[in-house]
């Protein structure tokens, strides 16, 4: 079963979204998916996934220098 996790970050940028794809890649299968809403004000990261834990996400996006907090339902 999927998860959505969703997430509040500090990229701004289409470049910031590239700086992290590779590493968001990594953590995910080929059916499952990532994206940005760049246009929020929280600057939105929605995953969805099977078994990536939140914490993993978080660690992945500060090791490439960005904010990134879980946001809750």
């Amino acid at each position: 079963m999927r998860t959505v996790l969703v997430f509040k970050t500090s990229v701004r940028t289409s470049h910031g979204v590239q700086q992290v794809a590779p590493l968001l890649n990594q953590l995910l299968d080929a059916t499952e998916r990532w994206n940005f809403d760049l246009q929020d004000c929280d600057h939105i990261l929605r995953v969805e996934a099977k078994a990536v834990t939140p914490s993993v996400i978080i660690d992945k996006m500060q090791q490439a220098g960005f904010l990134c907090a879980e946001l809750e339902d």
